[in-house]
């Protein structure tokens, strides 16, 4: 047997003997700390060696009535997991610990533990100055029943171009003449999410689009297709910094783009037509 594992063994053994230990909590104890096993709203923040700045973030999103918050903590160094862990010591608040998964899966696996009706997937970099913007998003999917994604960054339109060119999509056209409007896509973050909605129609964020890259324009794509509804609200968010995310992988990010914006292509150029009918309809009956 291992020497440190058979020496805790006996620490272990003396401490069950001596009662010490084990007998500090109650059920007394579970109830005053008045977990929350069903919230409004699960907060999801992606973090790269960003802990001061997701610290700076749950300090304000602690004041959000009916909620929880799960960090994703993804090839960051010891100091910054220790730091989160240190300060996220709420009963709704949790940290999960991966390695340079990135965005397509953490969000993926987060979207599972969390147990909010509405998801708002949040970046490291983000700020915001009052809570409005959380608010605003209910009343929007409480309006709109088939809203299954809601962003507070930008509203993109989409031009296919030529799939031998590099740059084949772009998606660059943000919104900003109104409050809201539904849109063929949004880009993280903020990027809200109806749980029951995703989970009935869209099922996960798509694999195939791992790390990361153009997995949140697919899945308002496939949205719009499966017969729900993307919208965008201004937030009227800040960036503290550019993203832990984007620092430490820019070159990533290139080829990435380069990949990912090819297979969006392949799978998409030819319901360009039918997905800005669906969106034009919707606006329509909005501003009807």
């Amino acid at each position: 047997m291992n020497v440190n594992l058979f020496i805790h063994k006996l620490y272990s053994s003396l401490l069950k003997r001596s009662g010490k230990e084990n007998n500090k909590k109650s059920r007394q104890h579970w109830l005053d700390r008045k977990y929350n096993n069903q919230p409004l709203i699960s907060f999801i923040i992606q973090s790269h060696n960003k802990s001061e700045e997701v610290k700076h973030i749950a300090a304000k999103l602690r004041h959000v009535p009916n909620c929880e918050i799960i960090v994703i903590d993804d090839g960051s160094t010891s100091y910054h997991t220790k730091a989160l862990i240190g300060y996220l010591q709420g009963i709704n608040e949790f940290v999960i610990r991966a390695n340079d998964l990135y965005e397509n899966v953490m969000y993926d696996r987060a979207i599972r533990l969390a147990k909010g009706e509405y998801l708002a997937l949040l970046q490291d970099d983000d700020d915001f100055e009052d809570l409005t913007w959380v608010d605003q998003a209910v009343n929007y999917f409480s309006k709109y029943p088939q809203l299954v994604i809601l962003g507070g960054y930008g509203g993109f339109d989409l031009e296919f171009g030529d799939s031998k060119v590099s740059q084949i999509l772009t998606l660059y056209k943000k919104n900003t003449d109104k409050d809201f409007s539904f849109v063929r896509a949004v880009n993280r973050a903020p990027m809200w999410i109806n749980k029951s909605l995703f989970f009935e129609k869209l099922k996960s964020i798509d694999y195939n689009f791992a790390p990361f890259q153009y997995d949140d324009t697919e899945l308002c794509i496939r949205a719009w297709l499966n017969g729900l509804q993307v919208g965008w609200y201004n937030a009227g968010f800040q960036s503290l910094t550019a993203g832990g995310m984007r620092i430490w992988n820019s070159q990533f990010i290139k080829e990435q783009d380069l990949h990912n914006s090819k297979l969006l292509y392949d799978l998409y150029k030819d319901k360009k037509d039918l997905l800005d009918t669906l969106v034009n309809e919707a606006n329509s009956k909005c501003n009807g």
